[in-house]
């Protein structure tokens, strides 16, 4: 093998390195194996993360059992969850892109021969996806697991009831007491939260694109089968390190393509498509939002999960486990099950390892899908010359026409919804939430789960150029492109305007005229930008527009 490494560990002239090494209890033997950095992205902020430090030392365990001297670091983690609804929530989208530049940051300075990454909540996967393969090392992700559903009333909960029991408690619908009882009871311990939302959608993508070892991810993150998970990722990197297995071999065209068809057919979050975009560009493969369309009109919605479905992320791994839907997927035609892994094996012979819990009803029999098309759709039109996108899983609406109400920022939106001012019928626009206007693209639960609260979800559409949650679900349009603050058409709308959502014609258009739209653009005025020093100004100056993933670039 040829190590990285020994650009740092080996020689006379790298006696000093050995030295400082040698301080806190590498040996010289630990010193000419393959050094693999373990970037954790643990945090005590959030359940989410909250035990990844622990499976770090089986992941050791795995990497020295295979040969290798294992050196952990640690990045950082932006809770969604915790931060919903706050300005802090700017920071989550940003913390991806911080998230890829100090895993690169280790890797180049440190010189490891490999990395095993382990991840959580929402940008902490794709962050480090696409560290990953920016630096192309051999390198595996490992998804620290589901939480636990909680149990209200015998029925089993995850954190969105908890958001939609605000907007019930708003209404009238639950008192105090029933309100606390459901907070206390939704989220019984560590691991992310519990549906198919962004964590879970994307660590669903991580296995069906190869970069984790296959039948992995679903593990809950309290399940005592994680420590072999986090054993088998360190065995799992040091044979791609041999083998010299890049996360470029895998991560191919045909990989995205895959992962867009497990978003497909899981109802995945639509966050998933600002992440694989952003993937895209890092592996330098050409990918475009229309792609998603193309993928998601041809694959059916096979797997029953919350937000939209009936059943928690931990029932995929009594299932059976994401094998079980990888296979659904080659036995369809929907995959190409000649890509390679992680393993080194194809898709097809690690989906061939399935093995199915007889009786299990959340991944559908090809013959009896939810829907025949996948759970989001990519809509144009004069309120989105750039694109934007629409969740679909939950319900079986395809078209909206309504007045609109307008909010300049999520906060408004949110106190209206409270104060019982959306009335049925009503396209709640919220503007200035996009990559440079949030800043940070602040996700929507907070509003989207009050007005389904609220009872409301049927009634009403919300479109933003901000996002949602991957716990979202409803006729909720997202990445409204171009953003406000870029000056797109939705900077234009006004109280009452009629919007028309039209998902099997494509189109979301503002019904006014071309001459009307021009002239209250002539007139819009870009607001001064919210913060003018630190990450969030620099983060300003450097995104791009969501229809291209919102990452930052000096091009």
């Amino acid at each position: 093998m040829s190590l990285n490494s020994y650009t740092i560990t080996q020689g006379p002239h790298r006696a000093p390195a050995r030295s400082y090494l040698k301080s806190i209890g590498f040996t010289d033997e630990d010193l000419k194996k393959p050094i693999i950095g373990i970037a954790n992205t643990w945090t005590e902020t959030m359940n989410c993360n909250y035990k990844l430090r622990e499976l770090a030392v089986y992941v050791k365990e795995g990497i020295r059992a295979a040969g290798g001297t294992p050196m952990e670091f640690n990045t950082v983690a932006i809770s969604d969850g915790i931060t919903m609804g706050t300005e802090g929530m700017k920071a989550s989208l940003v913390s991806r892109e911080v998230i890829a530049d100090s895993i690169e940051l280790m890797a180049r300075g440190h010189m490891f021969d490999g990395i095993v990454a382990l991840v959580a909540c929402d940008k902490t996967i794709p962050g480090a996806a696409m560290a990953l393969l920016r630096l192309n090392i051999p390198s595996v992700i490992m998804y620290g697991g589901s939480i636990l559903p909680g149990t209200y009333k015998g029925v089993d909960i995850t954190i969105q009831d908890v958001f939609e029991a605000v907007g019930k408690h708003s209404s009238g619908k639950i008192n105090d007491q029933e309100l606390l009882d459901i907070e206390n009871a939704a989220c019984p311990g560590p691991g992310a939260c519990g549906g198919q939302f962004t964590a879970n959608t994307m660590a669903t993508v991580m296995e069906l694109i190869g970069l984790s070892p296959m039948g992995t991810a679903a593990v809950p993150q309290v399940d005592v089968r994680k420590q072999d998970v986090s054993r088998l990722c360190g065995k799992v990197v040091l044979d791609c390190v041999r083998n010299n297995l890049r996360p470029r071999d895998i991560v191919t065209r045909t990989a995205f393509d895959n992962a867009i068809a497990g978003v497909a057919a899981t109802g995945g979050s639509t966050n998933a498509v600002l992440h694989l975009l952003a993937m895209a560009r890092e592996a330098q493969v050409p990918l475009a939002i229309e792609d998603f369309q193309t993928i998601s009109e041809k694959t059916p919605l096979l797997v029953d999960l919350k937000p939209g479905g009936k059943y928690v992320a931990v029932d995929v791994d009594k299932a059976g486990g994401i094998p079980v839907i990888a296979k659904r997927l080659v036995d369809g035609g929907y995959v190409d099950a000649s890509a390679i892994t992680c393993t080194g094996e194809t898709f097809a012979a690690e989906a061939a390892k399935a093995v199915e819990t007889p009786g299990q009803l959340v991944i559908r029999p090809l013959d009896q899908p939810i829907k025949k098309t996948g759970g989001i759709a990519i809509l144009r039109g004069s309120l989105a010359p750039e694109a934007c996108v629409i969740k679909l899983s939950g319900h079986t609406k395809r078209k909206h026409v309504g007045p609109a109400r307008v909010f300049e920022r999520e906060e408004d939106a949110m106190a209206a919804v409270t104060q019982n001012l959306i009335q049925p019928n009503d396209v709640v626009v919220i503007r200035y939430e996009g990559p440079k206007g949030g800043p940070g693209m602040r996700e929507m639960l907070g509003v989207t789960a009050a007005i389904q609260g609220a009872g409301l979800g049927a009634d009403v559409a919300l479109l933003t150029d901000g996002r949602f949650s991957g716990a979202t679900f409803g006729f909720m349009v997202a990445h409204i492109a171009p953003e406000a603050y870029d000056r797109g058409p939705i900077a234009a709308v006004r109280e009452g305007d009629i919007i028309d959502i039209d998902v099997d014609a494509g189109v979301l258009n503002l019904n006014i005229s071309e001459e009307e739209m021009a002239a209250r653009l002539a007139e819009w005025q870009q607001p001064a930008p919210k913060y003018k020093s630190g990450v969030f100004a620099k983060y300003v100056a450097l995104v791009g527009s969501a229809s291209q993933g919102a990452v930052t670039s000096l091009a």
